[in-house]
């Protein structure tokens, strides 16, 4: 098998990553009672995004010669960690606040190896990964999996607005300290 460099082998963990969050979205989506159904939409999103992004990076592993096929590879090892790891978080648990507090660790571990793409990057110059860095960061530094403990524990939201709505409002709600969402880089 090809030896990838350290971006393609990053490329390969946010595959591996989004793979397993297609995954956690279900495996949340069945922790839910019957008094918090309302949020089958949101985990419906956040799977949906998963897998746009997977299908998003497996599309640009095919752009690296002869490497797509190991970095598929590798994304297939970071798919069982990752969802090993949730298996053992989520261990005799079934409380879907629990369920959405991995959705929340799980989506920062996303949020920082997606900026590490980015940084990795900056000296390959790929415009392709640059492309879907660019997409990806703002998709993922705002998921649903973030604000949803929160309503879980509070009264619904004053604005429900779609999927997105229900738990943020908006994706201009800043309401979470240093919460920014990154700029896209120009090419």
């Amino acid at each position: 098998m090809a030896e990838l460099t350290n971006l393609e082998s990053k490329l390969a963990e946010v595959l591996g990553l989004a793979e397993a969050s297609k995954g956690a979205a279900e495996t949340v989506k069945g922790m839910l009672d019957d008094d918090e159904q309302d949020l089958a939409s949101t985990l419906e999103q956040m799977r949906d995004e998963a897998s746009e992004t997977a299908e998003r990076c497996t599309e640009v592993a095919g752009d690296f010669d002869g490497k797509k096929t190991a970095i598929l590879e590798a994304a297939r090892e970071t798919k069982q960690e990752a969802t090993e790891m949730m298996k053992t978080y989520l261990e005799g648990e079934d409380d879907a606040l629990d369920g959405f507090e991995f959705l929340t660790m799980a989506e920062a571990g996303e949020v920082g190896h997606w900026a590490i793409v980015r940084k990795l990057n900056e000296r390959a110059q790929s415009e392709a990964i640059q492309e879907l860095v660019d997409w990806a960061l703002p998709v993922h530094w705002i998921s649903p999996g973030v604000k949803t403990p929160m309503r879980l524990l509070s009264d619904p939201p004053a604005q429900p607005a779609g999927a997105f709505g229900q738990v943020f409002g908006s994706r201009d709600d800043h309401s979470l300290p240093g919460w920014a969402i990154p700029a896209p880089r120009s090419v």
